[in-house]
């Protein structure tokens, strides 16, 4: 089976250090630009809210049976995949949450940035943690009906 994915837009950030390797731990603005053609699709995302960052991690190397365990500096076993944060992944598929600080047309300015520059932007969701589960406008229209929001 094929799939394929197409960029909604990209991250960029003018920060040139090191990027932490989890948004839990970013403290670091940047812009995700979004097409145009996707502009209308971020209607309701205002200042204030967070939201989840589907992208390609364009930067890691192609996947390997090797890279299935991989070492990590802190623990002398070597750790599945599916167990890890690693950017080495069969699919190289990442997840950013982001606190979004402004909206301007087709440019979100957020913080929390663990993205490389020009990272390539797959989706965006509304964050929901457990306790708010309704503060984005009519996201889910109905809790028992599963066919809206993912």
């Amino acid at each position: 089976m094929t799939i394929q994915f197409h960029s909604i837009g990209t991250a960029y950030l003018k920060y040139k250090g090191k990027i932490p390797k989890h948004w839990s731990l970013a403290d670091i603005e940047g812009t995700l630009i979004i097409d145009t053609a996707y502009r209308a699709g971020l209607q309701h995302i205002r200042a204030g809210q967070r939201i989840v960052v589907l992208c390609y991690l364009h930067r890691s190397p192609e996947f390997m049976p090797e890279f299935l365990t991989q070492a990590l500096p802190h623990c002398q076993d070597r750790i599945g995949v599916f167990s890890l944060r690693s950017p080495i992944r069969p699919n190289a598929i990442g997840v950013s949450v982001l606190d979004v600080l402004n909206v301007e047309d087709s440019i979100l300015h957020v913080k929390g940035m663990d993205l490389f520059d020009g990272t390539p932007i797959l989706d965006i969701k509304p964050y929901k943690d457990s306790g708010n589960l309704t503060h984005d406008a009519c996201w889910v229209h109905d809790t028992h009906n599963h066919s809206v929001g993912a």
